[in-house]
């Protein structure tokens, strides 16, 4: 009797992550031989503790599966729901009833790294049963912060989206360059600035916008940044400044922490706004300058208009690479992106063990990170502008993008 296999999202969106649910529910529709209905968690491990899931088979008999591919958000829906530290919780025997009850033999999960924790626990607890379920995490995350891979899917999206939001800002900004101003674009990353590298990508030519670039990974000292911000304006008038929302004293304290208390989500991460405000207001006391600042948000991970080619299919392939890991006999592992070299861009798939990806966090390099901590190094390009290449026409209709949307 052929199994069934199942798979859920979670997390924060991106652009692509319905990229990876495509080429999973897509691998799996196709192998006929060995797979019998592939299945869809709604919301996540916790839709499912509720018993919400959909059939994934038919989507393929129509056009919308399609529409999945190119559809920012998660279809299926997503949650943050931590699975509990004790193995011997109820939850547990729980979930694998469920399972059971669906025949099921491969659970994938798309997800960043509290995602990659779930597989973690759920694969430790199979082996502890005895149980032959596998199960098999597929990266997803613009923040670019999972270890043991080279980038992840929805990375190269977001960095395309930011650079190119950060060039148009630059030219709006230069169009009064009569007198001098400050714009402060704040960009996501909470201890990760890979995605506010990525905004270097907006430069035309040496001491171009944005001048300044600053990373969680390096403290930040707000008198050195003053000097900064008042020595480039004496050459950029309408000066464009880069900074993640994580920016840090390096004591511990994060700079939006420094203007107003800060809230914690079901994991205890710190949600983080308002770095970008909070210096607004310090270059105008300090420097009495026109200063505005602007806070990307959530644009930064659902825009598909700047959707990279490579991004998508390295997502969708990631997907599919999952599906063909677990037939093989993997299990507690995650899907890996292997970069063979740069110029020209050539990749490669591969898993490693989940149990030391999760809870773990990977950072810019510090050798791409200038001695100050105000900008980032020209090494950085060739990482990074492979990721972002290639256009993806999406089906439209009176001119307006089609995206699949779960009823």
């Amino acid at each position: 009797m052929k199994k069934n296999i199942i798979v859920g999202q979670s997390g924060g969106p991106t652009a692509v992550i319905n990229g990876s649910l495509y080429g999973v529910a897509s691998e799996g529709i196709r192998r006929t031989d060995e797979i019998g209905t592939v299945y869809g968690m709604i919301n996540g491990i916790e839709g499912f503790l509720q018993g919400n899931y959909m059939d994934l088979g038919a989507l393929g008999k129509t056009n919308e599966l399609e529409l999945v591919r190119t559809t920012p958000g998660a279809y299926l829906g997503s949650c943050r729901y931590k699975l509990p530290e004790d193995l011997h919780d109820p939850v547990y025997p729980e979930l694998f009833r469920r399972f059971a009850e669906l025949n099921i033999s491969s659970f994938f999960y798309i997800g960043g790294n509290d995602s990659m924790d779930t597989v973690s626990k759920l694969s430790r607890y199979a082996a502890f049963m005895n149980s032959p379920i596998r199960f098999i995490g597929v990266p997803k995350t613009i923040d670019n912060d999972l270890v043991e891979t080279d980038h992840t899917p929805g990375y190269g999206s977001a960095a395309k989206y930011v650079a190119t939001t950060v060039r148009e800002i630059a030219i709006d900004a230069s169009v009064y360059d009569n007198k001098q101003s400050v714009t402060i674009v704040e960009i996501m990353g909470r201890h990760a600035g890979w995605l506010t590298a990525a905004s270097m990508l907006a430069r035309k030519f040496k001491g171009d916008n944005p001048v300044l670039i600053y990373l969680p990974e390096v403290a930040f000292d707000q008198d050195a940044f003053i000097d900064k911000v008042e020595e480039a304006l004496q050459t950029t008038p309408n000066l464009v400044v880069c900074i993640s929302e994580g920016i840090n004293d390096g004591k511990g304290t994060f700079i939006c922490e420094y203007a107003s208390d800060v809230g914690t989500d079901t994991f205890g991460h710190k949600m983080l706004t308002g770095s970008g405000k909070y210096l607004e207001n310090l270059v105008k006391e300090r420097l009495g300058v026109k200063v505005r600042s602007v806070e990307l948000n959530v644009c930064q991970r659902c825009s598909c208009s700047h959707l990279s080619r490579v991004d998508l299919d390295e997502a969708v392939n990631a997907g599919v690479y999952a599906v063909q890991a677990a037939l093989a006999g993997e299990s507690g592992k995650m899907v890996t992106f292997i970069r063979n070299k740069s110029v020209p861009y050539e990749l490669s798939y591969g898993t490693a063990d989940v149990n030391i990806i999760c809870n773990k966090e990977k950072g810019v390099p510090m050798e791409w990170i200038t001695n100050d901590g105000s900008d980032i190094s020209d090494a950085f390009i060739d990482y990074v502008r492979p990721l972002t290449q290639g256009h993806v026409e999406l089906p439209t209709k009176n001119g307006i993008p089609l995206f699949a949307y779960r009823r």
